[in-house]
């Protein structure tokens, strides 16, 4: 599936951020003409920078609510496929300010789509969202993709409405073009090179370098967790699908097996295994913290027909994995290698 991106024009927005690095990493590697629209990496340290990625793309610093600036990168770059992953996406932050993760996640998709609208040249559109767009009854069955949106958090409710302008922009003005629009929605994911706050692995590997135990803030809450490498890849198979035959666009879930939606309590276990001496976590579960879902799962049936997907890596290897990687970054070794490596052993599992 890889092959297909040789020689294209890909934009991806939020190309400096973790997903966006590591989907960076696989198109370059791929001989696809990268093009990146981000703020600057969002952690320090960064995965963008260590992954060695500025040199061998055309990465352009800019906010995504930005119009004029983001039009300027469609004039200088012309992208054929256009992969949409800027926002703001860690929920607690959304309640500290709802409105940059309003106006990021909201008029941030205006604005992609009204230069995708301006471009004729782009013929493939993927704007990710997240499994937390869906009216969350907190139900023990995965949900559909004509299930409500309705997010409760701001950083949710501001992707389920990313959605509903997508679906307006895809009946209002492309519909009948030359251009397939999809959406999708993937659940939470885990990779070596996260360095984000409020997030369990790289709270993980923090405690590791520091010599500290982990602290779990939510141990019981039960998370659909993936490696970055496996929704990463269903973003590549469905733009490339859709850009070759229309029929393929829609709005697509992405996430694991049943085996792999663990409590947050059972994921670090399997870090502290994998890991090895010295790794041991506490229930450090706070009093009146803001809410977070406590269980959400994805009917990835969809996609699972229309493609032929399923995971390639499950929890222990994805974990392996990761303690691999941040052990690689902890030691000073080299980063694009060990990502190039893990690229190498995921996209071989697909032929």
């Amino acid at each position: 599936m890889v092959e297909f991106y040789k020689g294209k024009r890909v934009l991806v927005t939020g190309h400096t951020g973790f997903k966006g690095s590591w989907l960076c990493r696989i198109l370059i590697n791929a001989g696809a003409e990268v093009a990146g629209y981000s703020l600057n990496p969002p952690t320090n340290p960064s995965l963008f920078e260590i992954a060695g990625l500025e040199d061998k793309m055309n990465s352009v610093i800019g906010d995504i609510r930005d119009y004029e600036q983001l039009y300027k990168v469609f004039e200088e770059t012309e992208p054929e496929i256009v992969l949409h992953l800027a926002a703001q996406p860690i929920v607690r932050d959304s309640y500290k300010d709802p409105k940059y993760t309003y106006e990021t996640n909201v008029m941030g998709t205006v604005n992609l789509l009204e230069c995708v609208r301006h471009f004729p040249c782009v013929k493939s559109v993927l704007n990710v969202t997240t499994d937390k767009v869906y009216h969350n009854n907190e139900w023990c069955w995965g949900y559909r993709e004509d299930e409500p949106l309705d997010g409760y958090d701001p950083y949710s409710n501001s992707k389920s409405c990313s959605e509903l302008v997508t679906h307006s922009y895809k009946s209002s003005f492309f519909d009948g073009k030359d251009i397939a629009v999809s959406t999708a929605r993937a659940g939470n994911v885990i990779g070596g090179g996260d360095f984000a706050n409020d997030r369990i692995i790289p709270d993980c590997v923090r405690a590791m370098k520091a010599g500290k135990v982990i602290g779990v803030r939510n141990p019981y809450s039960t998370r659909p967790y993936q490696h970055v490498l496996e929704p990463l890849a269903v973003y590549l198979t469905i733009a490339a699908k859709q850009y070759e035959d229309h029929t393929y666009q829609g709005y697509y879930n992405v996430g694991p097996d049943d085996c792999d939606c663990v409590t947050t309590g059972d994921l670090v276990d399997l870090f502290c295994k994998h890991w090895g001496k010295g790794a041991a976590w506490e229930n450090q579960a706070e009093e009146n913290a803001p809410h977070e879902a406590n269980f959400l799962k994805l009917d990835c049936s969809k996609i699972k027909s229309t493609f032929g997907w399923k995971p390639r890596w499950h929890m222990e290897e994805c974990m392996e994995k990761v303690c691999e990687f941040s052990k690689v970054w902890l030691a000073g070794g080299d980063i694009p290698a060990e990502m190039d490596r893990e690229i190498k052993e995921f996209f071989e599992g697909e032929k």
